[in-house]
């Protein structure tokens, strides 16, 4: 992991049902979130989504991004195969338990 990764802090949701953005469509991130040279996601295509997903978790700034572009039926649908920093990960499982893996533990167990 990079000492960025590891260093950044990253923005969790109160609660993972607030979390209610699209799931149709294509979705065009906002520049704090996504700076590279890909800027609209086509919703339809499950590697765009997940990929979509990967960079709000990583990147949000204020729960709003999160509530605006994240949607708790997919992300719990997605959750195990997104490519994460491992301190992010561990943050949202330690928060929402529900989203680890049946007999997962936690890094601190």
């Amino acid at each position: 992991m990079s000492r960025y990764a590891a260093a950044k802090p990253y923005v969790l949701p109160e609660s993972l049902d607030e979390l209610c953005g699209p799931t149709v469509g294509s979705v065009t991130l906002p520049r704090h979130i996504d700076w590279g040279p890909r800027y609209a996601y086509d919703l339809t295509d499950e590697a765009d989504f997940q990929l979509m997903y990967e960079r709000v978790i990583r990147e949000a700034q204020t729960r709003d991004d999160l509530n605006t572009y994240l949607n708790v039926m997919p992300l719990r649908r997605m959750w195990r195969y997104l490519f994460l920093p491992l301190t992010v990960k561990t943050a949202w499982e330690t928060q929402f338990p529900e989203l680890r893996e049946p007999g997962a533990t936690t890094a601190a167990a």
